[in-house]
């Protein structure tokens, strides 16, 4: 492995300006293929050339060769790892816009409602809020065509609304109240897409803030956060990285290098080739690098999350706190095909400052692979540090000389346990069917007055949902065909309160309003709160030989 000297050029390239998606995007070079290697390629292509040539030329049955040749690809890439991956022409430029940051499009949010498209809200400074398209609008045709009760899916409505800055789309709109539909001619432009979906003060000292992937405005977008917190006060961060499942390798290092010291390792990367072996160092004065932080992971976390969650822990810069993180750490290089398809093949591992790798264990089983969350919790990891055991081989040393596991995963500094005592069938059948969109573009749009004049901190400290406000929601699940259960909702009264109000916010607000309110019952967050006082030990300290915090 080679160590670049510590400039700005040489960081970025190749980690910093490597892609990643999940556990990592490397953009690579061609390099010379040993003879050997190239006549057993040869031959392995000449096989497959034959067996589809006799497939096509023979086969009683007529086949669609691209799709052959696709399932083969798909199938071939399995037996390597879980994370190499071909993504099909048709699918590339939809996955590749859910990380650039940005996409082309009319500019609302949706969902498909009893199979309807229902406008949840047009996003800001998009051409669809500029025309005064709401909140519960229903779209009805595109293009003269209609879309309602046709079985529409979510890949057909990108296809649909979708499409290069500049071009135009005629869509007719349902709207409450209003018996006639409404014609909108639509110049589609470029639409910004938000990675960090909260940034706000939870008291008067503590800066919270919430990243949900990392995308390529992540890092200017957590910049202009941490500033903004810091013009309000904020001397102690927290950063929630619960659910997030990675994305651009870049974000979560440059995001790094803002907490750490100079020259304090951030992650390092082996492969096979000595071009995809590098490691990546903080270079640059930080915004924060002083402050307390407390980073906040769990099952969900994964890839770039683990990466930035790896960096703080190893470098005692501050506290991990929450659950096992997911253990991803393979390295994807993306490789654009001649129609439009992209190959992302795996082609390096990433690792720790400490040296741990983060990938967890797999092998040509994959569905175990798939299903180790389920396994996790199924096994009590989700509920109970003490059912977690870890490999003595595998024991490494922060920076200042705490214990830490490799194995796959982060493991926080200090566990905490999932709650599912507020929980219940009954109110997850409630929010996973349509009935709590629909209930909530309902009751925002009958009780806009109501809220015009409230700002988010008197909605979050004054507004309660009051017992018929649940009992409209629960007419609405009778509609969506989700039968009332008396004992579930009981049980879970208070927390579908939360859960209302917080979606309400959002509806109404933005997504400050709905983490500012879903946070009260967030067991991971509430526990962060208590634990500055061991992140400032941490941090501090000069040497910590201790196995953790308990």
């Amino acid at each position: 492995m080679s160590e670049t000297k510590n400039t700005k050029s040489q960081i970025r390239l190749p980690i910093i300006l490597a892609l990643a998606i999940s556990a990592g995007i490397w953009i690579g070079a061609t390099f010379a293929e040993p003879k050997s290697n190239q006549n057993d390629l040869r031959a392995a292509l000449y096989k497959l050339q034959e067996i589809m040539t006799y497939i096509n030329r023979d086969y009683v049955d007529s086949v669609n060769t691209n799709e052959l040749v696709e399932f083969g690809i798909t199938k071939m890439l399995e037996n390597l790892d879980p994370h190499s991956s071909y993504i099909p022409a048709r699918d590339a430029s939809l996955a590749q816009s859910q990380l650039e940051g940005e996409f082309d499009g009319i500019g609302v949010e949706f969902g498909i409602i009893r199979d309807t498209i229902y406008v949840v809200a047009p996003l800001t400074g998009g051409p669809s809020e500029a025309l005064g398209i709401q909140s519960g609008d229903q779209i009805i045709s595109v293009d003269g065509k209609n879309v309602a009760g046709i079985g529409i899916t979510n890949r057909d409505v990108f296809d649909y609304l979708r499409g290069p800055r500049g071009s135009k789309v005629m869509i007719e709109i349902k709207r409450k109240n209003q018996s006639d539909l409404i014609p909108y001619e639509i110049t589609r432009d470029k639409i910004p897409q938000y990675s960090i979906n909260a940034s706000y003060m939870i008291n008067e000292e503590i800066g919270y803030i919430k990243v949900t992937r990392f995308a390529a405005t992540t890092y200017e977008e957590f910049k202009t956060s941490l500033n903004q917190l810091l013009g309000q006060g904020m001397k102690k961060l927290i950063i929630d990285l619960q659910g997030n499942p990675g994305g651009y390798m870049g974000a979560a290092i440059n995001m790094a290098d803002e907490l750490l010291g100079d020259r304090d390792l951030i992650v390092s990367q082996e492969g096979k080739v000595d071009q995809y072996s590098q490691k990546a160092f903080a270079f640059k004065p930080g915004i924060f690098e002083e402050g307390s932080v407390i980073v906040l992971i769990n099952e969900g976390s994964a890839s770039a999350s683990e990466i930035l969650a790896g960096a703080i822990q190893d470098n005692d810069r501050g506290l991990i706190v929450g659950r096992r993180s997911f253990g991803k750490g393979l390295v994807q290089m993306p490789i654009d095909l001649s129609d439009g398809a992209e190959l992302r093949l795996t082609i390096a591992r990433y690792f720790t400052p400490s040296g741990r790798s983060i990938q967890k264990p797999y092998d040509s089983n994959y569905s175990a692979y798939e299903t180790d969350l389920i396994n996790r919790y199924e096994h009590g990891e989700f509920f109970s540090a003490d059912s977690i055991k870890f490999n003595d081989s595998l024991k490494y040393e922060t920076k200042k000389g705490r214990t830490v596991y490799g194995g796959g995963g982060i493991m926080p500094d200090y566990f905490v346990a999932l709650d599912t005592t507020m929980n219940s069938p009954y109110v997850n059948r409630l929010f996973n069917s349509d009935s709590s969109r629909e209930f909530i573009l309902d009751f925002v749009s009958k009780n806009k007055e109501q809220f015009t004049n409230m700002t988010l901190q008197q909605y979050y400290t004054d507004y309660q949902v009051s017992d018929a406000v649940l009992m409209e929601l629960v007419e609405f699940g009778k509609k969506n065909k989700v039968e009332f259960d008396a004992a579930g909702f009981n049980k879970s009264k208070d927390y579908l309160r939360i859960l209302v109000k917080a979606h309400l916010g959002r509806q109404i607000y933005d997504d400050n309003a709905f983490y500012k309110v879903i946070n009260d019952i967030n067991e991971v967050y509430l526990q962060a709160l208590g634990l500055f006082g061991e992140a400032d030990r941490i941090s501090m300290a000069t040497n910590l030989k201790v196995e953790g915090v308990e």
